[in-house]
């Protein structure tokens, strides 16, 4: 599949879509191989923050003639609770480097190789020679956000106050969301230096204004609408068939309890994959309106095509 192609509204969905029917297996084999050890080290601490976060709720329903008992339970885990907020903050944040740098660098060695011949051992070569790049990118972007973060939020409270303009928060989410992608990408291609990057961006991204925003902001619209229905699915369930003795159709306190921590834990685990698989698929996106933009400004690959036929000639 050619990356390097002018594309419309549609054209943004539809090579999404076929791209990930051409490669989706190699690219989320190569995503789960890469990050694989530092997700699964987030589903760890997540379960025990879930399970924290139940017991404590649910031992002060079954304990509310002892106020004190929270407290106690509070000091007795305390330690252990602060451990694993900053075990998941560390992880969080090496494993969200990884994942948001995975797509940019497997679409460019994609682009190089010219299809998915090549391995995980590439991937993290790619990752080593790229690592003082993420961290710049990581400090600048910071530095850009900060603007950034106070445009977003007066955009965001303009839209919120009408009904119209509240179903539009995800075009702006998209908007912003492509503006850092497109940077990272075009840095990522060593041509430009930093600052450069979010310039040439901002040019990609108002080139092609709605179709761009609209494809990604519908994306992130979609994302978010399967992980409310997953999660309001998974309540119904649980509690319409935990909350309810069906023989003598009164609530019992102990059933309660433990069905809302299984309930937590699996709405946690079901979210965490869903929202990782549906990241990835969002990034993806990005890329191939970033590539189609691209195309537009440079002809890179039309240039490329020329080239062929001259020589062959």
């Amino acid at each position: 599949m050619q990356l390097y192609k002018s594309r419309g509204f549609s054209d943004f969905f539809q090579d999404t879509f076929s791209f990930l029917k051409l490669n989706g297996k190699h690219f989320f084999k190569h995503y789960f191989i890469t990050n694989g050890i530092f997700l699964i080290l987030l589903l760890v601490i997540g379960y025990f923050f879930t399970q924290f976060y139940s017991d404590f709720i649910f031992s002060g329903l079954s304990n509310q003639q002892n106020p004190g008992a929270l407290d106690g339970y509070m000091n007795e885990n305390l330690p252990m609770f602060i451990i694993l907020v900053i075990l998941f903050c560390i992880v969080g944040l090496i494993s969200g480097i990884i994942s948001y740098s995975y797509t940019p660098i497997y679409l460019q060695l994609y682009n190089t190789h010219g299809s998915n011949n090549f391995e995980t051992k590439t991937i993290i070569t790619s990752y080593k020679r790229n690592i003082g790049k993420l961290l710049t990118f990581i400090v600048c972007g910071i530095l850009m956000s900060i603007p950034l973060l106070i445009v977003f939020f007066i955009c965001a409270f303009v839209l919120i106050i009408t009904i119209i303009g509240f179903l539009a928060l995800p075009l702006l989410i998209g908007a912003f969301a492509l503006f850092y992608y497109m940077a990272l990408s075009e840095y990522l291609e060593n041509k430009k230096g930093i600052w450069d990057c979010f310039g040439y961006a901002w040019a990609l991204l108002t080139s092609k204004f709605w179709a761009a925003v609209g494809c990604v902001g519908i994306f992130y619209l979609i994302s978010y609408a399967l992980q409310y229905i997953i999660q309001l699915i998974t309540s119904i369930f649980t509690m319409g068939s935990l909350f309810i003795n069906p023989t003598s159709g009164t609530v019992n306190p102990t059933d309660v309890t433990g069905t809302m921590s299984v309930f937590m834990i699996v709405t946690f685990f079901l979210s965490f994959a869903l929202s990782t698989i549906l990241g990835s698929i969002l990034l993806l996106n990005q890329g191939i309106v970033f590539y189609s933009l691209k195309e537009d400004k440079e002809h890179i690959n039309t240039k490329d095509i020329i080239d062929q036929i001259g020589a062959g000639a």
